[in-house]
């Protein structure tokens, strides 16, 4: 007996002590049973003042299994005593462990020998966060924990598909030998850095993308601006294919822009000039500036019939307007591209143009200035490095591209695709992060049998990328809302690495069902836990602060109780250390 109850309040049970404090280890932070009758409730020692132990209930052995939460508090009679070393598993790790089922990721540092562990359905079928400060061990600790899943004797998690989003380009080595440990296992990486040679670059074909993915590449900031970029996208197809195949179409829109041309009201100059510089750049073989014109006894070139009179009129505008109207064909209707043929940065850029030219006598200066600087940002990017990750040689479909992106070189399953963003502003790794999300979100949900074959999307540094940005108010959602609110139906999952949580989307972490918090410091980012992660106490509060590297709280629904882990240290590290500063200072003399 560890002493007698004196007090209970709320869910604290006040213990005044009946043993020398001396002759035992530190108590604070260990569990203990009351026994009260059938009842056997477990509570945690937090604090021990003049004599008197304040224990925090925390659940119930109902028949040798723990359960969290007490329904029935004890009497002032019950028998309090430290829980055996075989109950603490149950209670703070696992109990019964099942190699196929379960994982260890660290040690416990109060109870010496006891392993740290989770059911891997509980944490994995779910969303969930880590946070930590720089230096605190978050990358040792995801490094463990996948490491740990790939670490199986008897057991190989041959279907798992883990995309790591890695900001530094850590992560390589840690899963790059996955294969010499284990045969079935594959990792696979690709990079933005554009000047090596044994790796494979980042190449996202462009025709898989929507209006969405094209808005956010361009860094669009008004709804006004998505009608023309979806135009752009209804036309590319138009001047990418065989002219023999899309010739009416063409001719139609083609037309149909010289007639609001004509229509305009503008100076004789103005409408000359700006059909000279359409039909320059977009015609066809039967609507071009040589085009002929029949009139009874001569024949004339359309752009003869354009020439300006001494009066300075276009003497012949009724002839084109005659002229022009034969190519329209109102059955047709321009349609989305469907992924079903290849086309690039420029096409995309021939395409907007176009739409530009075809909608600019119709809307106001304001928002015709708004989608002209879409024009100069998709040519920036045509003309600037990152256009390399948009040349595609060989068409594919977006279901060939996403098996692509699970299959090795050689033609194996891999278990670990890593992304490394290192060499792209954060602008640019932000796009690349949704517009992959994106994709794989969409194949998931048009799986025949819905969640077949999870995906999980580890956000390193995720305070870049998920956060409260523009996108709702411009395509009226964000991915990672979206995948954080739906896809763990469909079996997309993400994890989300932070040392900066206040910065993260509120919509994104308050979906999150388990979090293993490293040490923190900044009264903005422990506050921001407190009031978006549910179930945190003041006592987890207060130890955050104070973590040594390498060890973190774990709580959610994947853990009976909020539980202090001693992370076991990954093998291979990440390349994550610290700067040797003295070593690369100092020489010898």
């Amino acid at each position: 007996m560890l002493g007698t109850i004196i007090g209970i309040n709320e869910d604290t049970v006040l213990l005044k002590l009946a043993i020398n404090l001396n002759e035992f280890q530190n108590l604070i932070n260990l569990h203990v049973i009351m026994e009260d009758g059938d009842n056997m409730i477990v509570g945690e020692i937090v604090d021990i003042k003049d004599g008197i132990a304040y224990i925090n209930l925390v659940g119930e052995l109902v028949n040798n299994n723990f359960v969290f939460g007490v329904i029935k508090k004890p009497s002032f009679g019950a028998r309090v005593k430290l829980i055996s070393k075989e109950k603490i598993p149950m209670i703070i790790s696992v109990d019964n462990y099942n190699e196929r089922e379960d994982v260890y990721i660290g040690k416990s540092p109060l109870y010496s020998g006891v392993k740290i562990g989770f059911n891997i359905n509980q944490f994995f079928a779910n969303h969930f966060a880590i946070f930590g400060s720089t230096g605190s061990g978050k990358s040792w600790g995801v490094a463990k924990i996948l490491q740990s899943i790939f670490d199986k004797k008897t057991t190989v998690a041959y279907r798992a598909s883990i995309f790591i989003f890695d900001v530094y380009g850590e992560y390589q080595s840690a899963f790059e030998n996955i294969n010499e440990k284990v045969p079935e296992l594959n990792f696979k990486t690709y990079t933005t850095n554009v000047k090596v040679d044994n790796k494979e670059i980042i190449k996202i074909p462009l025709w898989l993308l929507t209006t969405d993915d094209i808005a956010l590449l361009l860094n669009a900031s008004s709804p006004t601006q998505l009608p023309i970029i979806e135009k752009a996208l209804k036309l590319v197809g138009l001047f990418v294919k065989d002219e023999s195949e899309v010739i009416k179409q063409k001719n139609d829109i083609i037309a149909r822009v010289i007639l609001d041309i004509l229509s305009s009201g503008k100076t004789s100059v103005q409408i000359r000039d700006q059909i000279f510089s359409i039909l320059s750049v977009y015609h066809t073989k039967a609507l071009n500036l040589e085009s002929q014109i029949y009139q009874p006894g001569y024949v004339r070139s359309l752009k003869q019939c354009l020439n300006i009179d001494s009066s300075g009129k276009i003497r012949e505008i009724e002839l084109i307007t005659n002229f022009i109207q034969t190519f329209l064909d109102d059955s047709i209707e321009l349609t989305m591209p469907d992924g079903s043929f290849k086309y690039g940065l420029k096409d995309l850029k021939l395409a907007l143009d176009f739409a530009l030219l075809s909608e600019g006598v119709l809307i106001s200066d304001k928002i015709y200035d708004e989608c002209n600087i879409l024009k100069v940002r998709l040519h920036t990017l045509l003309n600037g490095d990152y256009a390399k990750y948009f040349e595609c040689d060989k068409y594919v479909t977006k279901d060939e591209y996403i098996k692509e992106l699970l299959m090795t070189s050689n033609g194996r399953k891999a278990q670990v695709i890593n992304f490394n963003i290192n060499y792209v502003d954060d602008r640019f790794a932000k796009t690349i992060t949704k517009i992959y999300s994106k994709l794989l979100f969409d194949y998931a949900k048009n799986l025949e049998k819905r969640a077949s074959l999870p995906f999980h999307i580890i956000l390193e540094e995720a305070h870049r990328y998920v956060q409260n940005d523009n996108d709702i108010d411009l395509l009226g959602y964000n991915i990672f809302d979206r995948i954080a609110k739906e896809g763990r139906k469909y079996g997309v999952l993400l994890g989300l690495i932070s040392q900066r949580p206040s910065d993260l989307s509120e919509n994104s972490i308050s979906q999150c069902s388990n979090f293993l918090i490293f040490k923190m410091l900044h009264p903005k980012d422990i506050q921001y836990i407190i009031d978006m992660v549910p179930n945190i106490t003041s006592e987890i509060v207060k130890r955050i602060r104070i973590l040594q590297p390498g060890n973190c709280i774990g709580f959610g629904s994947a853990f009976h109780v909020p539980v202090l882990i001693k992370m076991d240290e990954p093998n291979p590290a990440p390349s994550s250390s610290c700067c040797d500063v003295s070593g690369n200072w100092f020489i010898d003399r």
